[in-house]
């Protein structure tokens, strides 16, 4: 018979605290093969060990104990392997946000001292087909590509003739309470049938300050900023939707550095000769 191993043995070979192993028996997730009923003495067998070095790579891996359970349950290679696909997956979405995060910090500390240049634009009302819906801020980039998707596939199946550049209209309260009505729209020429999400739309005329954000949008932040602080100085912003006109997105480029989004600020004018303003 096998000599069972103290709960001190089994933490020095396998690198898990008492601490540890005391928290995975209490949550079902590594129990001792034995349990002394009189002094509450844990002993573990030394076959236990492959499986106490599984549950510590997973849980460095930062993977959850019910999702480390689900793995030591799994009936067949095929099915364990493919839960910690899923898991692989999140963690490479995860470090591409980080690695976005961390871009975006380099760009704010290395922001040009320049101001971009912002002009004034009247703009009238168009026809357009149109994407409506409340959206919470966290899920509004996903949002935003599924929609606008959806808009150039119905405007080709269609055969609209875009008559401008696509873009969005985004609430005060997506910003402000995180959720809020984004619309996101493709101007365009001739008789639309609605279909599932997708119906006619009007973007509205607007008196807009505009500024030019060029690159992805991680820091589009930056560039609003610069714009809102811009019609706050010159008290001269207004209630209303933000506004984006993207002129080149990723349905034009893949590539995002090459991305170019103007954006809009609701404003009031009292001139009406569309000179850039000064600063």
């Amino acid at each position: 018979m096998t000599a069972a191993l103290t709960v001190g043995d089994f933490s020095r070979i396998t690198h898990l605290s008492v601490k540890t192993l005391r928290h995975y028996h209490d949550v079902g997730l590594l129990e001792p093969a034995d349990v002394n009923p009189g002094t509450g003495y844990r002993y573990y067998q030394p076959d236990q060990v492959p499986t106490a070095q599984v549950i510590r790579r997973l849980r460095d891996l930062g993977m959850p104990v019910a999702e480390v359970k689900a793995v030591l349950a799994a009936d067949d290679l095929v099915a364990r392997n493919a839960l910690i696909a899923a898991h692989l997956d999140r963690l490479e979405a995860e470090l591409a946000e980080t690695r976005s995060a961390v871009d975006s910090l380099r760009n704010l500390l290395q922001h040009p001292a320049t101001a971009a240049p912002i002009e004034y634009r009247t703009v009238p009302a168009s026809p357009a087909i149109g994407i409506r819906a409340i959206v919470d801020r966290e899920d509004l980039l996903v949002w935003w590509r599924g929609a606008l998707g959806e808009l150039h596939a119905t405007a080709s199946a269609q055969h609209l003739r875009q008559t401008g550049p696509s873009g969005g209209l985004y609430a005060s309260e997506l910003f402000q309470r995180e959720q809020g009505e984004a619309t996101v729209f493709i101007p365009v020429a001739g008789p639309v049938r609605a279909v599932g999400r997708i119906e006619p739309f009007e973007v509205p005329a607007a008196e807009l300050a505009i500024i030019t954000h060029r690159g992805a949008l991680d820091d589009i932040d930056l560039t609003y900023a610069e714009l809102g602080t811009y019609t706050t100085r010159h008290e001269i912003s207004v209630d209303g939707p933000l506004r984006e006109y993207y002129l080149c997105d990723a349905f034009e480029d893949p590539d995002s550095t090459q991305w170019v989004t103007e954006l809009g600020w609701p404003i009031f004018r009292a001139d009406s000769d569309g000179r850039t303003p000064s600063r």
